[in-house]
């Protein structure tokens, strides 16, 4: 079994930061992308950034320049630092990896809201 688990998220005012964190845990051989997603109260779930195992980073074009994906891939976790975020960045945030002979895993979800 693998599991993944998020933690950060919180209740923030505008122009603040929170970072994500989400580790992995379980059978793991290797992890190849990990990534971020959120979903808003009635919007469909959306990509916000994701990481290869070698680094190489892709982000929506609303988080460009604020929100910065990283890794540790002998921690099998990833990071989401989240800076000047805004109210409509308020979303249950999605921690997803497509793990090696395993498949696609996504965690629980964590609420990260931003006040005006």
């Amino acid at each position: 079994q693998v599991q993944l688990v998020e933690s950060g998220g919180g209740l923030v005012q505008a122009g603040e930061s929170l970072r994500l964190s989400c580790a992995a845990s379980g059978s793991i051989f290797s992890i190849n992308s990990m990534g971020w997603y959120r979903q808003a109260p009635g919007k469909e779930r959306e990509l916000v950034a994701t990481i290869t195992r070698g680094g190489s980073t892709n982000y929506a074009n609303s988080v460009k320049g604020r929100f910065t994906i990283s890794r540790d891939n002998a921690k099998n976790t990833v990071y989401l630092q989240m800076n000047s975020l805004r109210p409509e960045d308020t979303a249950v945030y999605y921690c997803h990896a497509d793990i090696s002979f395993r498949g696609r895993y996504w965690g629980q979800g964590t609420q990260v809201t931003v006040s005006s």
